[in-house]
This record gives C-alpha cells, structure tokens and sequence, in this order.
C-alpha cells in the first residue's frame, strides 16, 4: 500500500482520461494517471476524427498547436455494392468554420499530445502498467491495485474504453452483448500528401472524410470509412459484432475486399502500409450507457458508452471531452466538501444533462434499433440505387422508358410499402 494518497486516480490514458486529469491537475489537485500502454496513445486506433467544438473550450485555437492531420472541408457519403459506388459529395468552407470545425487526427500522436499537456498541468502519468482490480472500503472505491502497487485515492475516474472490465467487477455494467458493440479494423496507408491532395481534390491542410454503407461490410449492419491526413489515409471498416458472427467472411477478410473495390483500389494505388489494428466500439446507444457514477468513482468517455453512428455521422472523441469535463466538474464540487460519496459525486449527472452530451443520446436513441431492424439499408438499398443509376446513364439502343416508370420499377424490387416505413422510420429515430 502506498503511503501517498492522491485527489484522483484516472484509469486510461485516451482522450477522456487525459482530459479529465488536466482539468483536476488544473485547479491544484494531486492527480495520477495510469495507462496501460507504453505511452498515451500507443494503442488507440479510433477512425480518425475529431469534432472541435468540446475540446476547443479547454484548450483554445488548439488546431493551432496539436498534431492534427487535416482539416475537413470535403464529406462523402456512399452507398456501395460490389461493382458500383453511388456518393452524394459535399464541400463547403463552412465545414472549416471554427465552432463547427473538424479533423482527422491520429491518435497515437494525437494522445501524446494531450497527455504533454496533463503533464504540464501536473499530472503523474504511469505507463505500462494495467489497473487489475480496485480498492473498496467501506463501499466504496478508494483507489486502484495496479501491479504490485495499491495506490489510494480520494476518487477514481474510469476512462478505460468501450469493454471496461473495471466497471463489470463493480456491478456498474454486464459483460458486452454481441448487439451492442463493434469491431472496427484500420489500415494507415502512407502516401505523399501532393498525391492526396490531388486524388481528393484537397488543397494545403484541407481533407475529406468519407463513409461507406453496403459492400465493405458485406451487406451487414455497419460500413466503410476513409479519411485523409497530411501524408496517409486512415482506411477501415466497422460491423457490428452479432453481424460479424453471423456473416461468412472474417473481418480482415472484409477490409481485403473493400481495398480491392474498382472505387477504393485506385486511391491507395503505391501506397505503403504503415499500420494495421482493430478495436471494439460501442454502437448501443443511450439504452446500453451503464451506471456511471458510485461511491468514490465516475466512468466517462467510451467506458460509459458515449458513441454515436449516425451512418454519415460518427462522433465519439467530443463526447469523450465533454465527459471528461462534466466529470471533472462533479469531482471539483465534491472536493468542496470533501465527500465523495455517490450523492455528492451526481453533479455528475447533472453536468451531463446540461450539456450536449445526454441530449444528443437521447435525440438518437432510437437510431441503433432502427438500423438493427432495417438491414434493408446495408443490401437492398445500394442494389436498388445501382439498378437506378444504370437505367438512367446506360443508353443501348434501346426504346428509352418514361424516368418515373425506371423510378418507379426499381423501387418495387424492394417494395415500396418497404421503402415508405423504412423512411418513415429512419425520420424518427433521429
């Protein structure tokens, strides 16, 4: 047992974890971070983008000095089948706009980067060694066992990912469903940024992000994704896990085939691997958030399951900072007091609802169960646009058809009562 009590114990060195000991260290509080990896950010391999607006609140003009990649003025959003690629293309300056901009990043620096700032702050960052279990006393979590060391603290904070073996052991949550997690697997792909820039139309630091529905996961619940850096592009896809149980080819398979399609194959063409990873997302929603708050302990980031797929949206890193500085927030108020009981720690929650962090779950909550009810999405749908498209561009000599007639044919072959609730539906769910 060590002799040294600490104000906070922050288990997880990602972008939560990080945040939230530099707000604590900020204000004078004796904080220390372990992180199982060799430094921050060693094994985060998340997509690759990160919304501005939370973390631009911390650490203001942060583009400005943070090792982010490019930033996105170009999206697209696709719906694939094996032979054909149908995108809706959108640019505008707008997307640059600070308060409304985003970037690609990559993590591993990226991660280093906030924790070089928590170490400023004061923070006490640990590296390489794994929190195995926690210290209870009195019902309540009073520090952390990591290796051989018990280390003691006013309040833990967990920020140990989307499978937080820490908060099962508590009872806070059951071990992950197959329906409420996915796994996502990511390539980097080195390239000379003047080939980016033209294969992409970028131009200096701007970029592209790009989302992909049908062929890269096979028909399944889930989909492709693609985002430029400054030299490489981050590639991968992500399906849902019950999906992956259920289909007949292995992720890594997946990602083969996608990097094969007549789309994909020319914009990777001489490209260098630099990277290849996965790991697990959460993808249930609102409905799958576990208890987050308790005697002495909070869960934030992708430990409390804040993540959203919206299909041309995907968000989880600004949930994270948001988190971080609720939970940050709740442990300062707590601190007043010195009570770091449950019911003094649900400033917590509070802090979370007057954000946009509940009120964004809460408006999408419907949104997992739509897409888990409607694979019609992920198959039929990209084969329905394909026929469309090659009815309207395909001229072969033949007597041409009235366009409603091609509309109208097209749409019977999954049904149009289909196509009507599937609408009706996807409205409400967001």
């Amino acid at each position: 047992m060590s002799e040294e009590k600490f104000d906070a114990i922050i288990v997880g060195g990602g972008i939560a974890g990080t945040v939230a000991s530099y707000l604590l260290a900020k204000e004078g509080l004796d904080v220390v971070l372990i992180e199982r990896g060799n430094y921050c950010g060693s094994k985060n391999m998340t997509g690759g983008r990160i919304y501005g607006h939370s973390i631009e609140k911390i650490f203001p003009h942060f583009a400005e000095e943070a090792p982010i990649e490019r930033k996105i003025t170009r999206e697209k959003i696709s719906l694939m089948t094996g032979e054909s690629n149908f995108t809706i293309d959108f640019s505008s300056s707008e997307l640059g706009r600070q308060g409304g901009d985003s970037y690609s990043v990559l993590r591993g620096a990226f991660d280093q980067w906030l924790a070089g700032k928590a170490e400023k702050a004061g923070v006490n960052i640990i590296t390489g060694i794994r929190v195995d279990n926690l210290i209870i006393h009195n019902g309540a979590v009073s520090g952390v066992v990591a290796g051989e060391d018990e280390l003691e603290s006013d309040v833990t904070i967990l920020a140990d990912g989307v499978n937080s073996l820490l908060a099962q052991k508590l009872g806070f949550c059951e071990e992950l469903r197959a329906n409420q997690v996915a796994i996502g697997v990511k390539e980097v792909i080195e390239l000379p940024a003047h080939v980016i820039e033209d294969r992409f139309q970028c131009s200096g630091k701007e970029g592209t992000a790009w989302l992909f529905a049908g062929y890269p996961s096979g028909g399944r619940i889930g989909g492709g994704f693609l985002y430029t850096n400054q030299s490489s592009l981050s590639l991968g896809i992500v399906c849902t896990l019950d999906d992956v149980i259920k289909g007949e080819k292995s992720v890594p398979q997946l990602l083969e085939d996608f990097k094969k399609h007549p789309v994909i194959q020319p914009l990777i063409k001489n490209g260098k691997l630099l990277e290849y990873s996965g790991h697990l997302v959460p993808e249930g929603g609102l409905n799958s958030i576990p208890k987050i708050v308790g005697n002495g302990v909070l869960v934030v980031g992708d430990a409390a399951g804040f993540c959203i797929n919206l299909g041309y949206a995907v968000r989880g890193m600004d949930f994270a900072v948001a988190s971080a500085e609720c939970a940050a927030k709740a442990v300062l108020k707590a601190k007043e007091s010195q009570n770091f009981r449950e019911e003094s720690l649900n400033g917590y929650h509070d802090n979370l609802e007057r954000s946009f962090v509940m009120k964004d779950l809460r408006l999408y909550k419907k949104f997992p169960h739509f897409l888990e009810k409607t694979p019609r999405i992920f198959k039929e749908y990209p084969q329905m646009v394909e026929n469309l498209m090659n009815d309207l561009f395909i001229m072969n000599g033949q007597p041409a058809k009235p366009l409603t007639k091609k509309i109208v044919n097209n749409m019977k072959k999954v049904g149009i009562l289909n196509i009507v609730k599937d609408c009706w539906r996807g409205v409400r769910s967001l």
